[in-house]
């Protein structure tokens, strides 16, 4: 069993508990050991809830993706309560499916940024061909303290701009992709201090795995592209991003 240490930042275990449990097993055998199972609308939240409490290692996001926010956020605060829920999310825009009208998406990442400020609750943002109204929003809305962009896809210019408002850059599976060097460029100046890794599983698996079902035990191999990217030892992207975890969740280190 490797002596490195991974937490998974941002993962969709599947709803059936025993193939949940297995992943979650076979992550731990990869030293992946812990894991953030990210809500996505209110059920599957809750879904996300009931598995944190259930098992060890796995706790949970309370939030409505941009493809969900049509059906509105009532009830999301109550959620947001449960102790094993450690961040309000995934929310924000998507204007590459637009599955929900733009400003349905405009008007629910907002109410779940305030709901992150009445929480007092790190933010979780997914955003896709959205980067200016994203930041217009963020801005207006004051960024919380703790506010991560996961998947992060953009380059050096988006990062740049998301670093300089405070926030985090969580990197997938594509920092491995062939055809993604601006990604590359971008993990290569993000402080050590600001960065996490994710598999994002089901999706997105990362090289050499692609084209299969993505696991949690595979954000090993997201390390190793975040070190390749950085120049560093993959052991060193293991440790900031197991402390950046800690720091960003508020979990024991």
């Amino acid at each position: 069993m490797t002596k490195m240490r991974w937490t998974d930042n941002h993962c969709h275990l599947p709803d059936d508990l025993d193939i949940a449990l297995e992943l979650v097993r076979t992550a731990k055998e990869s030293g992946v050991h812990r894991l953030i199972d990210v809500g996505t609308s209110l059920e599957h939240s809750l879904k996300c809830i009931t598995r944190a409490n259930e098992i060890e290692g796995v706790w949970a996001t309370a939030g409505v993706h941009p493809h969900d926010a049509k059906d509105g956020i009532e009830g999301l605060g109550e959620l947001a309560t449960s102790p094993k829920v450690v961040a309000v999310g995934e929310c924000g825009l998507d204007y590459h499916y637009d599955n929900s009208p733009r400003a349905i998406q405009r008007e629910i990442f907002a109410k779940q940024i305030q709901l992150a400020h009445q929480r007092e609750l790190p933010l979780v943002i997914h955003t896709r061909d959205a980067w200016d109204d994203t930041f217009d929003i963020l801005d207006f809305e004051g960024i919380p303290s703790k506010t991560v962009f996961h998947c992060f896809t953009g380059g050096p210019k988006e990062a740049e701009a998301g670093l300089q408002r405070g926030v985090y850059l969580s990197f997938s599976g594509i920092i491995t992709f062939p055809n993604a060097p601006e990604l590359r460029e971008a993990a290569a100046l993000t402080p050590a201090d600001r960065y996490m890794v994710e598999t994002d599983a089901p999706y997105l698996a990362p090289v050499p795995e692609r084209g299969k079902q993505n696991r949690p035990a595979w954000v090993t191999l997201v390390g190793e592209g975040v070190a390749a990217a950085r120049g560093v030892e993959v052991e060193t992207v293991a440790a900031e991003s197991w402390a950046t975890a800690s720091t960003f969740y508020g979990l024991a280190g």
